[in-house]
C-alpha cells in the first residue's frame, strides 16, 4: 500500500481553481492563530447578537469555504463537481442552538427533505441529522440521567420519539442510511438508547440506522461491544460513524467542576489508538456491521484501507465509508476517491446567522488539533508553488 497518496496536492486541489487555493490558503493562515480565532468568534457572536449586517462577510469568507450553501439547491453545483471527482456528497442541515418545537419541526422536515433528496441522487449515500436538531439538549440530560419527567416534559420527549421513528422509517422504505451525530456525553446516553431502538426496528435486514461514536471517550469501544451483543441477540445490524469528538474542552470542564472522572481519553496517541482499535473491531465483524470513518486523520486512513486489503474485500464495498468535512483534508478525501473508496463529504448548509455555531466550532477545532491546520498550509503551499512552476 503506498503510504504517499495524501502527498498528491494535483488530485486533492484538482477542483480549486488558483484564486481558491489563495482564498483557502489565507484562510488557514488566519485559523492558525489562536488569538484571533479568539477575538473572532467574540466579535462574530457580538455582532449576530445586536444585528450587526456582517452576514455578507461571513459569506465571503468562512461560510463559502466550510459551507455548501443556504439552501440544498444551492449545494448541487458542488455536488455534481465533487461527484466528477468520484466523491460523495453529504448534506448537512447545520443549524444549531435553537430551542423551540417550531425549529424542531422545521428540522425534522429539513431531514425528511434531504431523504427525498438522497433518495432520487445516487451522489447523495446518506442522509444525517443532530440529535438536538429535534429536541431540546435539556429533555435529552434529563432522560439521560434517568430524573422523573413532568407530564409535559413526557409529551415533549414523546414528540422526539416520533421525529426520530418518522425519519428512520421514511429512510428504510426509500433505502437511504440515515445518520445521527453524536454531541456532549450528558445528553448522549437517552440519544442512544433512542437510536438502539430504531436499529433494532429498521436494521434487520441491513444498516440503514447509523449512530455516531466519539472515539475521545474513554468507554465508546466497551459500548459497542455490548451494543453488538445485544444485536445478535435480537437480530439486528450496527451502522456506526466512527470520529474523535468535537466538545473536549467543554467535557473536561464540566468533569472538573462537577468533580467526576474526565470521560475523554488523557492524550492525542491514546485517543488515536482507540479510534483505530474501533475500526479493527468493526472489520472483524463486517457481517453484521457497517462503518463510516470520518476522520481527518491520515494514519487512522491507512490504518482502514490496509483493514480493507487483509480482509481481501473490494475497495468501493457498501459496507465501508471515508469521509471529511467540506473544506478540510481534500488531499484525503479526493486521493482516496481517485484511488477507488467509497469516500465523501460532509456539506453543511443553512442560513448564514442560524450556522454559525457551526462554523465557530470548525475554527476552533482547527486551532485546537496541533499539525491540522499546519498540515492543511503546508499542502496548499505545495500546490502553489507546483501550479507556478
Amino acid at each position: 500500500m503506498d503510504k504517499t497518496i495524501f502527498d498528491n496536492t494535483e488530485v486533492a486541489f484538482s477542483l480549486k481553481s488558483d484564486a481558491e487555493l489563495e482564498k483557502a490558503y489565507w484562510l488557514f493562515k488566519m485559523i492558525q492563530n489562536e488569538s484571533l480565532v479568539k477575538l473572532g468568534t467574540g466579535v462574530t457572536k457580538f455582532a449576530l447578537k445586536h444585528h450587526f449586517p456582517i452576514e455578507g462577510l461571513i459569506r465571503t469568507t468562512v461560510f463559502d469555504h466550510f459551507c455548501g450553501g443556504v439552501t440544498e439547491e444551492d449545494t448541487l453545483d458542488l455536488v455534481d463537481k465533487l461527484y466528477s471527482k468520484g466523491v460523495y456528497s453529504i448534506l448537512d442541515y447545520s443549524v444549531e442552538g435553537a430551542e423551540n418545537e417550531e425549529s424542531f419541526n422545521r428540522a425534522y422536515e429539513k431531514t425528511s427533505e434531504l431523504i427525498d433528496f438522497a433518495k432520487n441522487r445516487k451522489e447523495m449515500p446518506f442522509a444525517v441529522f443532530k440529535p438536538t436538531g429535534l429536541g431540546r439538549f435539556e429533555i435529552y440530560e434529563k432522560v439521560s440521567s434517568g430524573a422523573d419527567l413532568t407530564p409535559e416534559e413526557e409529551q415533549e420527549w414523546q414528540r422526539v420519539v416520533e421525529r426520530y421513528d418518522r425519519l428512520a422509517k421514511k429512510a428504510k422504505e426509500n433505502d437511504v442510511p440515515l445518520m445521527i451525530d453524536a454531541e456532549e456525553t450528558w445528553m448522549q446516553k437517552a440519544a442512544d438508547d433512542l437510536v438502539e431502538k430504531m436499529m433494532e426496528k429498521y436494521n434487520t435486514e441491513k444498516p440503514i440506522v447509523f449512530n455516531t461514536l466519539q472515539l475521545y471517550r474513554k468507554d465508546r469501544l466497551p459500548y459497542l461491544k455490548e451494543l453488538y451483543k445485544r444485536a445478535k441477540e435480537k437480530g439486528f445490524k450496527i451502522g456506526m460513524k466512527l470520529v474523535r469528538g468535537a466538545y473536549m474542552e467543554k467535557e473536561r470542564e464540566r468533569a472538573e467542576k462537577m468533580g467526576y472522572e474526565d470521560p475523554i481519553w488523557e492524550t492525542k496517541e491514546l485517543t488515536d489508538k482507540n479510534f483505530n482499535d474501533t475500526l479493527t473491531y468493526m472489520m472483524e465483524h463486517l457481517d453484521d456491521m457497517s462503518i463510516y470513518s470520518g476522520s481527518h486523520n491520515e494514519e487512522s486512513a491507512y490504518h482502514l484501507m490496509k483493514l480493507i486489503e487483509q480482509k481481501g474485500i473490494e475497495r468501493n464495498d457498501p459496507r465501508v465509508w471515508f469521509g471529511q468535512l467540506l473544506g478540510m483534508s481534500d488531499h484525503i478525501t479526493f486521493n482516496l476517491a481517485k484511488e477507488g473508496y467509497n469516500t465523501s463529504k460532509y456539506i453543511p448548509f443553512g442560513p448564514v446567522k442560524d450556522v454559525m455555531p457551526y462554523l465557530i466550532r470548525r475554527a476552533e477545532e482547527n486551532t485546537s488539533v496541533a499539525g491540522q491546520t499546519s498540515r492543511e498550509l503546508e499542502l496548499l503551499s505545495k500546490e502553489k508553488k507546483r501550479r507556478k512552476l
